[in-house]
């Protein structure tokens, strides 16, 4: 009988994605979402990173979150990163997950983003023998805030 072992991520990338997705969930359960799924995956479609229901008085909305991070550059800041390509997949892919959750059929549906753009933080080295500070371009990061992108980008035809 096989063992329904978790997911390990063993990419460097792989890795500093899921932090980074863990982050967007969290920064967004406090602002009132609710975790449905969290790297939902349709084999030769897509992955979700995150689905999340935002309750409202009147009615709840189904969110599906793309979360991003860069390191900021001439070629745009993370939000940018998610071009027509992606946004046709993650469509594509939010439409199998609501074929497969018929209970959130009939909710609205918003695409978002979450961005984390990461700025390069000088890294301070002291020189004893100078008794100077100098500054080096290390790959020290400063920690950064997420950048919400409501309603990011839209489903046409949906």
């Amino acid at each position: 009988m096989a063992e329904n072992k978790p997911l390990i991520l063993s990419s460097p990338k792989q890795r500093q994605g899921g932090h980074y997705e863990r982050q967007a969930c969290q920064y967004l359960q406090t602002k009132g979402l609710v975790l449905i799924a969290q790297n939902w995956h349709q084999p030769k479609v897509g992955e979700l990173d995150l689905v999340m229901l935002e309750k409202g008085v009147a009615w709840s909305t189904l969110v599906f979150i793309e979360v991003r991070q860069r390191r900021l550059s001439g070629f745009g800041d993370a939000a940018l990163s998610v071009t027509t390509a992606k946004q046709n997949k993650i469509i594509k892919t939010a439409k199998y997950f609501l074929q497969q959750h018929p209970q959130y059929a009939n909710h609205d549906c918003r695409f978002d983003v979450v961005a984390y753009n990461i700025k390069k933080q000088p890294t301070k080295i002291s020189t004893s023998n100078l008794n100077t500070q100098q500054n080096c371009d290390e790959k020290s990061e400063q920690s950064v805030l997420p950048e919400w992108v409501v309603g990011a980008f839209v489903a046409k035809a949906w």
